[in-house]
């Protein structure tokens, strides 16, 4: 977490917060799948988060329905602007453990549009 400001990509999300003479360091979040914070969810998640590796644990659905693509990539874009290049992850299929190493995307570049102004 040695960036500066200046090396660091403006749409990622800083995981460090200095305060006086405390730095406080993001390691785990809590990912809910729902329409809006605090209504019912449907799925949860813990995201444990060392340097630029990630480790996906307790991933629950409270219905039949698996996680989906629109899932994966919501959790892809939320690593990438954390700048996570590797996450790692347990689900169960059959009763049997199933362990993936997943490599993050480089997230894709948005091309500059020029505005006119006045």
């Amino acid at each position: 977490m040695s960036k500066t400001i200046s090396d660091a990509d403006l749409n990622a999300v800083s995981r460090c917060i200095k305060i006086d003479n405390w730095i406080f360091e993001v390691k785990t979040v809590r990912a809910i799948r729902a329409d809006e914070y605090g209504k019912p969810y449907s799925a949860i998640a813990t995201i444990n988060v060392n340097g630029d590796r990630a480790y996906v644990d307790g991933l629950m659905t409270n219905t039949t329905i698996d996680l989906e693509r629109d899932d994966f990539a919501a959790f892809t874009a939320f690593l990438q602007q954390i700048d996570v290049k590797k996450v790692e992850f347990d689900r169960y299929k059959n009763q049997e453990r199933v362990s993936k190493s997943v490599t993050v995307p480089e997230p894709k570049k948005s091309p500059l549009h020029l505005v006119s102004v006045g």
